[in-house]
């Protein structure tokens, strides 16, 4: 979620970014953004694993488009359907409800985007520390899966309320302290709400599409260009074919199961990198 990591000093990227680690990058953006498990935390430990450096923001920015682009591949009937209904000429059931969705996601939109605004030089510079994305690994990991199993099976259809619409937009607001994941805070405040697991994914990734957009066209036109163009390229394809994989994933695994095995991993994750921050 952005806006993006800088875990590291920035180095040209020519002299590391080679089309494999791209790949690499790009594949493990395109699972972690919308697997409720943070792509922030992924995106420090993995380099750090393999030992390599940090890849540079173009990159990072880059791969988010990669994301953006399986957001609008996977959904682009609800986009089309939202779009088309809501032009209508003569007023009718579909049209009033295409236009309350549009509505709706500006709501929910809006908490980020001032969030996002005002506070991600504080993101950036002093909310990267790994004992704290250890910490909302495990404690939003919990939260995700107590608030799953505390709720009824929830409803797949019918209009989503202002209160939702809110709960969700402060909870994406959420997403800027690294650790706590966009897609897990946004499901959970759909499961409160009263969304089945498929119904507040749905609405999650439906979600991340503006706000990714926008953070992309603000961050877009000040960065140098200074990533190898093939593995760029790579690196954006790796990540929206990942990412539509992850999101078909995503919604079949909730159709019949819970999130105990997410919280299982995220908590896993906060071990490693409580490790991480014990070694430097």
């Amino acid at each position: 979620m952005l806006p993006l990591a800088t875990f590291a000093t920035s180095v040209p990227a020519e002299s590391l970014l080679t089309p494999g680690r791209a790949a690499v990058l790009g594949a493990v953006q395109g699972l972690t953004e919308f697997l409720p498990v943070s792509s922030s935390a992924h995106l420090y430990v993995i380099p750090e694993l393999l030992g390599w450096k940090y890849a540079g923001l173009s990159f990072d920015v880059a791969l988010h488009g990669g994301t953006l682009l399986a957001l609008l591949f996977a959904f682009w009937r609800d986009w089309w359907s939202l779009a088309t209904g809501a032009l209508g000429s003569r007023p009718s059931e579909r049209r009033a409800e295409a236009r309350h969705m549009w509505l709706w996601l500006v709501v929910a939109t809006v908490p980020g985007a001032i969030a996002g605004k005002l506070l991600e030089q504080a993101a950036e510079d002093r909310l990267r520390s790994l004992p704290l994305q250890a910490i909302m690994l495990f404690v939003f990991g919990f939260v995700l899966w107590a608030v799953d199993r505390a709720m009824a099976p929830g409803r797949d259809q019918g209009r989503p309320g202002w209160g939702a619409a809110l709960g969700m937009g402060l909870a994406q607001a959420l997403a800027l302290v690294p650790g706590v994941s966009r897609s897990g805070v946004t499901i959970t405040a759909g499961r409160a709400a009263g969304f089945s697991r498929v119904a507040a994914a749905r609405l999650s990734f439906l979600l991340a599409t503006p706000i990714t957009l926008g953070a992309l066209l603000l961050k877009v036109r000040h960065l140098p260009l200074d990533v190898p163009p093939a593995s760029l390229a790579i690196g954006v394809v790796t990540s929206a074919v990942v990412g539509i994989l992850a999101i078909q994933g995503l919604l079949r695994w909730l159709a019949r199961a819970g999130f105990g095995v997410f919280f299982a991993y995220r908590a896993a994750l906060a071990l490693v990198l409580v490790a991480f921050a014990f070694r430097r």
